[in-house]
């Protein structure tokens, strides 16, 4: 039965052609921003995930800017070691040259307290940000090491917990192991065999101690390798979450427009049909 009160057709094309409007405009917000997962309201379940993997990237990224700034820390105290061991090298070479007994011992002890100052030197100044990993008082508030964030562990639901990286200092300003200021000095042949002695025992506090910095650095070198791979991982998660599939999204959105014309036509014919009610008069 047709009635000029009521089109069944044109309502029912109507609600068709409206609902396929909708769905085009989110498949073109989809396209515009880039996001099929933009709002908590697009998909709660996938959005809250997104938000919370969201927030431990940003704590992996401030972990890695804690690592390479521990890492340059630990690697300037490092090289402080090391150019220690090449003066200790040159004093071991000097006492032993004056323990053959035929040496002038007065410029040998001088060219050993130069040394000894250029040593006191380094280790004075080998600190990054504030830490000196070489001085008894590593961070100026009686620190002997540095302690850096390493990575952030999420267990379920639970909050992260997080794990740091401890490098311990290489006190060559206090330890007993290393009382360069108090060597023997070479007056004679017996006494630089006696200095001698000393300079040998600092020189393996002094490798040992370049070792142990060198390890902690590489650690920390290989730990902000690893959160960059690991970001990398999460970042790609998230983007299967939440990005828009850009191919199929476009096809989505060229159906809904061949959609969106039959509609309106089917909308028309629907409106058009109340007209074949005149050819009866």
């Amino acid at each position: 039965m047709t009635s000029i009160n009521t089109n069944p057709g044109a309502e029912i094309a109507l609600r068709v052609l409206s609902n396929n409007q909708v769905e085009k405009e989110d498949v073109q917000d989809d396209i515009s921003t880039g996001k099929e997962v933009d709002k908590a309201k697009d998909a709660p379940a996938i959005w809250a995930i997104s938000e919370i993997m969201g927030s431990d990237l940003a704590g992996f990224e401030a972990t890695s800017n804690g690592l390479n700034i521990g890492e340059a820390t630990v690697a300037v105290a490092s090289a402080g070691a090391e150019q220690v061991t090449s003066l200790l090298t040159d004093m071991k070479e000097l006492t032993i040259q004056a323990g053959s007994g035929v040496a002038d011992y007065a410029m040998i002890e001088e060219q050993l307290a130069q040394k000894t100052e250029q040593i006191n030197t380094i280790i004075s100044s080998s600190s990054f940000n504030g830490v000196n990993l070489l001085a008894t008082n590593a961070d100026g508030n009686g620190g002997t090491g540095l302690a850096v964030a390493a990575s952030q562990d999420r267990a379920g639901d639970n909050a992260p917990t997080q794990s740091t990286i401890t490098v311990d200092s290489v006190d060559f300003e206090g330890s007993t192991s290393f009382d360069i200021n108090n060597r023997t000095a070479v007056t004679d042949a017996a006494s630089a065999r006696t200095a001698l002695g000393e300079i040998e025992g600092f020189l393996r506090y002094a490798t040992d101690g370049a070792a142990a910095l060198g390890a902690g650095a590489q650690q920390m070198a290989e730990q902000d390798v690893f959160l960059d791979k690991l970001s990398d991982a999460v970042k790609m998660g998230i983007s299967e979450l939440t990005d828009t599939d850009m191919e199929d999204a476009a096809a989505r959105y060229e159906a809904l427009s061949a959609q969106e014309q039959l509609g309106g036509l089917s909308l028309s014919i629907a409106n058009a049909s109340p007209g074949s009610l005149l050819s009866l008069y």
